[in-house]
């Protein structure tokens, strides 16, 4: 277990240790406002080397779901600095995670009721829950070179109120079907110009972006998750190992903070990102044994073998406030109640008790 503990550096930070908290949406914001319960929800888990939030949208038109927070409007970022704090009180550090849906969202989550964006006039085929049921996502409107350039520019914006905020940095969502990843998969970006075609032009706006984010706050600031194969909210790649090797070439000369790599049954595009990566790689581990979620041991054994310097866990941290100390003492671990993911109060999100907690019920 010692390989978990060993302190490391990243960008301009040091971490106590090699464990992340994997960015997992939470659908409890008040009109795209995070609350004090919030706050408590990550500064229970400041023990992680580091925490990475919920995706937060970085402007209007980047809202795919209810109750989602946003980063656009000192309101917000006001709102999220009681987060920052109470997690940087308990020692820890948080990037918090920005996340343009692009054709994941609906007309009903815009003040204007506007389509969404994508890159192309390509429907998802999935849907938006709301309090009225399930809505079909539409078919969202073509961007065009200017809807492009205030995308990058949203980004940037919300970046620089991250650090108002009190953000220790900022990781794009670059993964499972949103915007930047509409822009990188073939089968959502259909375009003819610049930006879609060969893997070059389709590697442009998630370049674009990343760059303009660390122009804006620093590279020891940025980091971006990617998350090859995955089909999650429609998505098919017909070139992945050539796709991500040529994202990973156009990134490194950025030196950005890190690359956060979700697996999904993907190790062999792992180990290509790992040759191709010469800064830090955190690693979301598939487990070899399908859809069991991944253990303490899948990131020790990706440590050793120099495939991940960190390691990112979502379910356990989610179940488990204080996952560090459970796993030195090899556990017993909490089971999430996938009952209380989205929305609701306290139940499910504030209330996993700690081990002492635990133990002394």
């Amino acid at each position: 277990m010692d390989d978990l503990f060993e302190p490391m550096t990243m960008g301009e930070l040091t971490l106590p240790n090699r464990l992340v908290m994997a960015p997992m949406t939470r659908n409890r914001a008040r009109g795209g406002l995070v609350t004090e319960l919030t706050a408590e929800y990550y500064g229970q888990r400041a023990a992680a080397g580091l925490i990475i939030t919920e995706g937060t949208q970085p402007c209007a038109l980047g809202q795919g779901y209810i109750d989602t927070p946003g980063l656009h409007t000192p309101e917000q970022a006001a709102a999220w600095r009681r987060v920052t704090e109470e997690v940087h009180r308990r020692g820890g550090r948080v990037f918090v995670q920005l996340m343009h849906s692009g054709r994941i969202g609906h007309p009903v989550l815009y003040p204007g009721g506007e389509l969404p964006m994508a890159p192309s006039a390509i429907a998802s085929g999935e849907r938006l829950y709301t309090p009225e049921g399930l809505l079909d996502h539409p078919t969202p409107r073509e961007m065009t070179m200017a809807d492009i350039a205030r995308a990058v520019d949203d980004f940037a914006t919300a970046a620089r109120y991250a650090i108002e905020a009190g953000f220790d940095g900022v990781e794009l969502h670059g993964a499972s079907g949103y915007l930047i990843h509409q822009f990188l998969s073939d089968n959502t970006n259909r375009r003819t110009d610049a930006y879609g075609g060969s893997v070059e032009r389709r590697v442009r706006f998630a370049t674009e972006v990343a760059m303009a984010v660390s122009d804006t706050i620093g590279q020891a600031r940025t980091g971006i998750r990617i998350s090859p194969g995955i089909t999650y909210n429609g998505m098919a790649e017909s070139d992945t190992e050539a796709l991500y090797a040529e994202l990973a070439r156009a990134l490194k000369s950025l030196g950005l903070a890190y690359l956060h790599v979700s697996e999904n049954g993907t190790r062999g595009v792992t180990k290509l990102l790992r040759a191709e990566w010469p800064g830090t790689l955190i690693l979301n581990p598939h487990p070899t044994d399908g859809d069991a979620q991944a253990t303490p041991q899948d990131g020790i054994e990706a440590l050793r073998s120099g495939l991940a310097d960190a390691v990112a866990y979502g379910r356990l941290w989610l179940a488990n406030p204080d996952l560090p100390a459970r796993i030195a003492a090899g556990g017993p671990y909490t089971e999430a109640d996938p009952a209380t993911f989205y929305g609701g109060d306290h139940h499910g999100y504030t209330d996993y008790p700690a081990l002492t907690e635990a133990g002394a019920r």
